[in-house]
């Protein structure tokens, strides 16, 4: 009977996943850097089943690079969902340095690999969590549709690389303690827990993006100052009168472009008068109107639902239940027999 490491079976599952994503890129607008993330997780658990499932030694040179290839990507792809800091040359070698630094660690003192891998897998989620550390919000570059679960995706993706420390950590001290003895195991499937948690995070990331915004919509934010209340009624202006709610791909750098204000001012009034975050307070205006077409129309509930600028069902039916306490089927059918 073939033997088939645990490995493999997690990098086969990835990678469907990653075909699946590829095949609805013409209808959902993917980063890619997220691609390439899982891309990398997968190529991963191959190069664990290989290691430790049959034995294949070469493969220990291999894998600490990968290893350090993994935290600057999962930065890198987090970041493209932010518009407003943009891409900083001089942050390129927070990208670059770290799998160089592997190597040369490889041939000049390969005790402290270890010790790196660990070190940079926290720094790395330490970044992360700073990157996040303004809700949704933050995420400015991500559809409204989708920034919640992008948010949840960067705790997780976090929380991950800092699993793969806890365990590059228990896999020293059993070399240390018991020569290794544990490590087969800890590292097929422990392991692959962060792994397969990190790709799965990175799935869910790489749908929130936004579709690319026209030219002629690019406009620099020109006022500066400006009272929240007036920041507020002038979104509600533009919502209302433009409709901007129904657009699956709105986001927060493009309605503030649109609003001629900076996407900064327009977070901090609508946190602190309605007491909610961007992603909420955009939907709160898509669960009316899908109440309107449930009352009044006899579509079905999917058909409301991406008539008022939803594009996942999970995200429609967690955030109508947010706003009405109901299902959207419900809801519907109370109203109507009223």
């Amino acid at each position: 009977m073939i033997f088939v490491p645990l490995p493999f079976v997690v990098a086969l599952l990835l990678l469907i996943l990653l075909v699946v994503l590829l095949r609805n890129s013409d209808r959902v607008s993917v980063n890619r850097p997220f691609l390439a993330l899982i891309g990398l997780c997968c190529l991963q658990s191959i190069v664990l089943g290989l290691r430790w499932g049959y034995g294949v030694e070469a493969m220990r040179f291999i894998l600490p690079v990968m290893g350090g290839c993994l935290p600057p990507l999962v930065l890198a792809s987090f970041h493209s969902l932010i518009d407003r800091d943009g891409a900083r040359a001089h942050d390129i070698w927070l990208q670059a340095l770290p799998p160089f630094v592997i190597v040369a660690l490889l041939f000049l003192a390969p005790n402290l690999i270890d010790f790196a891998l660990i070190l940079l897998f926290v720094g790395y989620a330490i970044a992360l969590l700073r990157l996040g550390r303004a809700g949704p919000d933050a995420l400015d570059g991500a559809r409204f549709d989708g920034a919640v679960a992008a948010h949840k995706a960067l705790i997780i993706a976090a929380v991950s690389l800092c699993l793969s420390a806890v365990f590059d950590l228990v896999v020293r001290l059993d070399f240390e303690w018991k020569q290794g003895a544990s490590v087969p195991l800890i590292v097929t499937n422990a392991n692959l827990l962060w792994l397969l948690a990190l790709g799965l995070a990175a799935i869910v990331a790489a749908r929130a993006r936004a579709l690319p915004e026209p030219v002629a919509e690019a406009q620099r934010s020109s006022i500066t100052t400006a009272q929240d209340r007036e920041v507020l009624d002038r979104v509600d202006r533009l919502l209302n009168e433009h409709r901007l709610f129904l657009d699956e791909n709105l986001t927060l750098s493009r309605l503030a472009r649109r609003a001629s204000l900076p996407a900064r001012r327009i977070s901090g009034a609508v946190n602190r008068l309605a007491g909610k975050n961007v992603s909420q307070y955009i939907n709160d205006f898509r669960i009316a109107e899908a109440c309107r077409l449930l009352r009044q129309d006899n579509g079905s509930v999917t058909a409301a639902m991406f008539e008022s600028g939803f594009q996942t069902k999970s995200n429609f039916n967690r955030e109508f239940r947010r706003v009405t306490s109901l299902s959207p089927a419900t809801w519907r059918d109370r109203n109507r027999a009223a």
